[in-house]
């Protein structure tokens, strides 16, 4: 299966438009997290009616799994933690959300919500319990925010990740688990756009501006992820990803 991965789109309009130029050339096209920007001048109802659009758009052309980010919430939960709760209108257009889970060619998708406190973070850890005890033969996680500690999650001047989400992987061994958030990361002296955890391979494309976004080709097929940027242009094998190839220099 050919996969795009993109996060933190963060209503670039332009990088919306690139996607729904793209995504025809894939099997399936996941974001994972901070599809709306908190930082924007717009309002956040106008942008979830804009980016609502843009999925409509997607979601006939490719199969589409979206998770939450950060700057996704537009409610609050019981215990008042922010929630993605717009999110819900997408999956009512075909698209896989937070909570759900997808079986295909012998995968497994987990995809999980922005944590934003006890309540939510006891959700995503029931879901990976929940999920660990089904038949599958490679697993991946869509989660927004990378392991804490990891080149993923590397800043250039500290590390910006998930706490828990080490435990997580080492508890659970996903065999993939696809990330955004830290947008510095790939960019940075001593960060890095994908890390091996144990039998984990852990991806973040990073952000960048104008259009395309930065983006991951993963192929679960071929056992390759290539990543591309304004910065480089690189391939891994999924069993060897210290092995960084060039492929300008291909």
């Amino acid at each position: 299966m050919r996969c795009l991965v993109v996060a933190d789109l963060h209503y670039s309009l332009k990088q919306y438009d690139w996607v729904k130029l793209a995504a025809g050339k894939f099997d399936l096209v996941i974001i994972a997290g901070d599809l709306l920007d908190i930082a924007s001048t717009v309002e956040i109802e106008t942008q979830i009616l804009v980016v609502l659009k843009y999925l409509r758009r997607i979601q006939p052309t490719v199969r589409l799994i979206v998770s939450s980010g950060n700057h996704d919430g537009n409610d609050r939960n019981s215990a008042d933690e922010s929630v993605a709760k717009w999110l819900e209108k997408a999956r009512s257009l075909g698209a896989l959300i937070d909570g759900d889970s997808f079986e295909t060619d012998d995968l497994l998708f987990t995809v999980c919500p922005w944590w934003d406190g006890p309540e939510s973070k006891a959700r995503v850890a029931e879901q990976l319990r929940r999920d660990s005890e089904r038949q599958r033969g490679k697993w991946i996680w869509v989660y927004h925010a990378p392991p804490q500690g990891s080149p993923t999650s590397w800043t250039g001047k500290g590390h910006f990740g998930d706490a828990d989400l080490p435990m997580w992987i080492e508890e659970h061994q996903p065999d993939i688990v696809l990330c955004g958030h830290v947008h510095q990361a790939p960019f940075r002296t001593g960060g890095s756009w994908v890390e091996k955890i144990g039998n984990t391979v852990v991806f973040n494309a990073g952000r960048q501006i104008g259009s395309p976004p930065a983006f991951i080709a993963l192929d679960t097929e071929a056992g390759t992820a290539s990543w591309f940027s304004q910065m480089a242009n690189e391939l891994i094998h999924l069993d060897r990803p210290e092995e960084k190839i060039d492929l300008a220099a291909g």
